[in-house]
């Protein structure tokens, strides 16, 4: 019996003790951290890291252009622009001190009187130095960062399928002409170059401006979802792009390529470019980068981890995720909204802006809450949210009298496994492949664009 009696005792001290642990397990499970791409940026202080305004996706007579290389680069230092690629059609950019390569497809420039010429060595000096006086005359003394390596790819084919490469080494991709719907091919060459990438204003390739539904067509997302799963090196895509004419509808295209891919652990960065042709195109979209300095090695480390912010000058209203009304900005004195602060404290995000008027907060695709932001600060608190356990990410947008600003998405992580990315396999990857060889020809593309008409 007293044996009995203390085995009994042993089972019960046993379960004790097991107890506060199995309530920590219990609790933990469906609890989630929020990863923030900005959990690193030292907002405040001595030693803050600086906000840089700045664009990637910008053009020239030495390709399609209808200003020269010289004139553009001036605008954008007398517009404030911190860091600037040039990435011409099938021209990976150089030093704006230098001849860039030239195309024998646009010799017609020269036809039609436009000049070709870059910087002189002293501009150059001066621009990056911020010792060249701007347009009115006064002298900024601060430079602006000259990232080289840029190209637009694809540049021969019919449709919009481009591409922008990052830090490719000289005179590689030079010519690079692509075939019609290659995304995935000029995403590899970049790849196989050791460069970067992401894919350009997809609503123009999907003509989405006509059809807002083909930027939410399972088809169209999973074919920029899979590249982008493929490739580490391709990072996102152009949520904002010049004026959105034709791009009104790519936050939404984004939202379901985060959905597509944030399952496989990989997050979708969103660009925002001017891909300026004219000077008045520079006010129009464009990113600022949270950086310890402003050096083209920081720009690239600041694209891979998703610690800038989008802004554009000018949308469409959309009753999907808005704005309400359009908003257009450009080429005015209008201060732009931008984000001053983005942080994370357990299931809570607050952020602090300048500029703005109201904020949403979007996650999986949907607007989760909104309201006035005119006293500039903001908190969003997951813990009222209903299902918020079950997102995967949560991000913000920024309306005022000035534009828009996006953070980029804050994703929601609640430790389990993350299952590898396999694509098409076996007969599915032939089919895929035969598919592709067809749609990528000149004659698939004069017969569909034909039918159109």
């Amino acid at each position: 019996m007293k044996k009995t009696a203390k085995k009994l005792l042993s089972i019960l001290l046993s379960a004790l003790m097991l107890l506060p642990f199995s309530a920590v397990a219990f609790a933990a499970d469906g609890d989630y951290t929020i990863n923030s791409p900005y959990a690193d940026v030292i907002w405040e202080g001595e030693n803050a890291w600086g906000a840089y305004k700045g664009n990637l996706h910008s053009h020239t007579t030495y390709s399609d252009a209808d200003v020269d290389l010289a004139t553009m680069v001036k605008e954008y230092y007398n517009q404030g622009y911190d860091f600037l690629a040039n990435a011409d059609h099938g021209i990976t950019g150089k030093e704006w001190n230098r001849h860039q390569t030239f195309l024998p497809l646009y010799a017609y420039q020269t036809l039609l009187g436009n000049k070709v010429q870059h910087l002189t060595d002293e501009e150059f000096e001066g621009i990056t130095s911020g010792t060249y006086p701007t347009a009115d005359g006064t002298v900024r003394g601060n430079g602006m960062t000259c990232v080289v390596g840029a190209n637009e790819l694809n540049n021969l084919t019919l449709t919009k399928s481009h591409v922008n490469g990052y830090f490719l080494p000289e005179g590689v991709g030079d010519g690079f002409g692509g075939r019609e719907n290659g995304f995935e091919l000029a995403v590899a060459f970049v790849d196989k170059a050791g460069g970067l990438s992401h894919i350009n204003h997809p609503g123009d390739f999907l003509e989405s401006s006509r059809n807002i539904d083909a930027v939410s067509d399972k088809e169209n997302v999973a074919l920029f979802g899979d590249i982008l799963l493929k490739y580490d090196s391709c990072l996102g895509i152009e949520v904002f792009n010049e004026n959105n004419s034709v791009t009104p509808y790519d936050r939404i295209l984004w939202d379901n390529l985060l959905m597509y891919c944030l399952p496989y652990g990989k997050n979708v960065i969103g660009f925002s470019n001017t891909d300026a042709h004219r000077t008045e195109d520079i006010d129009t979209s464009f990113s600022v980068f949270m950086m310890e300095e402003n050096t083209s090695e920081k720009v690239k480390e600041t694209m891979q981890s998703g610690a800038f912010f989008a802004v554009t000058r000018r949308l469409k209203a959309n009753d999907v995720i808005g704005p309400a009304k359009e908003i257009d900005a450009r080429n005015t004195d209008i201060p732009y909204p931008i984000f001053t602060k983005v942080e994370v404290e357990g299931h809570e995000i607050s952020v602090k802006a300048e500029n703005a008027d109201t904020i949403q907060w979007i996650a999986d695709g949907k607007v989760i809450a909104s309201g006035s932001i005119s006293d500039g600060y903001d908190c969003l608190d997951l813990d009222t949210v209903d299902g918020a356990e079950d997102f995967t990410y949560v991000r913000a947008e920024l309306f005022g009298k000035g534009g828009i600003c996006l953070t980029q998405a804050l994703v929601i992580e609640d430790g389990s496994a993350t299952p590898t990315y396999e694509g098409a396999k076996g007969f599915d990857a032939i089919i895929k492949n035969i598919v592709y060889f067809f749609k990528s020809s000149l004659l698939w593309t004069i017969i569909v664009e034909i039918t159109r008409l």
